[in-house]
C-alpha cells in the first residue's frame, strides 16, 4: 500500500503557506511557488487565477452550501432555524485538511490589509447568499438581513473555535449561534 501523496493544488497550496509565512505574501511570486511545489507557472494558472485565491479557493463552494443548507431547512423552520441548517451544510466543506491548514492560513491573511479586505468580502458573500436564501423561503427583509448577519457572526466565531479544538464544524456552529443568540437576548434585558 504506497503513501499518500498531495495532488498539484494541494501541493501549491502547501508552498504557498510556507513561502507567505516565510517571507511575506507581498514578497512571493507565483513562480516560486509553483518552483516550492516542483511545479510550473502554467500548472499553477490551471489551478488558481492569482496567488491570491490560494488562500481563498473554494470559497464559492461553501456560499452555495449555505444557501443550500437554508434551502434544505425542514418546511416550517424560522429564520434561526435555517441559518443553523445553513451552518450544518457547510460543515461538509471543512474538512479535517483545511483545519490543519487553518491557523497558518489566517495569520498570513491577518499581516495583509488586502487579505483582511478579501477575506471580509467573502463574509459579505456568505452574509448575501444566506440573506437571499431566506428571502427565497418567504422570510421579511430585515429578518432575513438580521439572521444572515447573526449566522456569519456565529459562523466566524465558530471557525475560530474550530481550528483550536477540531470536532465537528456543525456542533461548534451550533454552540456558537446559541450564544450570539444569548448575547443578542443579553442586549435585550440590559436596555
Amino acid at each position: 500500500m504506497g503513501r499518500w501523496e498531495p495532488d498539484a493544488r494541494e501541493r501549491l497550496v502547501l508552498a504557498a503557506l510556507d513561502l507567505f509565512s516565510e517571507q511575506g505574501y507581498e514578497n512571493t511570486a507565483v513562480a516560486q511557488i509553483a518552483e516550492r511545489a516542483g511545479l510550473t507557472k502554467s500548472t499553477f494558472f490551471r489551478h488558481f487565477r492569482d496567488k491570491r485565491e490560494v488562500l481563498f479557493g473554494g470559497q464559492e463552494v461553501l456560499t452555495e452550501m449555505l444557501g443550500n443548507g437554508v434551502a434544505g431547512a425542514p418546511e416550517g423552520a424560522g429564520p434561526l432555524a435555517m441559518v443553523e441548517a445553513a451552518l450544518v451544510a457547510v460543515s461538509a466543506g471543512l474538512t479535517e485538511e483545511r483545519r490543519a491548514h487553518g491557523p497558518q492560513r489566517s495569520a498570513v491573511i491577518a499581516s495583509n490589509p488586502e487579505l483582511r479586505e478579501r477575506e471580509a468580502l467573502k463574509m459579505v458573500g456568505f452574509a448575501t447568499a444566506v440573506e437571499d436564501a431566506l428571502r427565497e423561503r418567504g422570510v421579511s427583509e430585515l429578518d432575513a438581513v438580521v439572521a444572515a448577519e447573526l449566522g456569519v457572526l456565529a459562523f466566524t466565531r465558530g471557525y475560530t473555535t474550530w481550528l483550536k479544538t477540531g470536532g465537528d464544524f456543525a456542533e461548534v456552529a451550533r454552540r456558537q449561534l446559541a450564544e450570539v443568540l444569548e448575547a443578542v437576548d443579553s442586549l435585550q434585558r440590559a436596555e
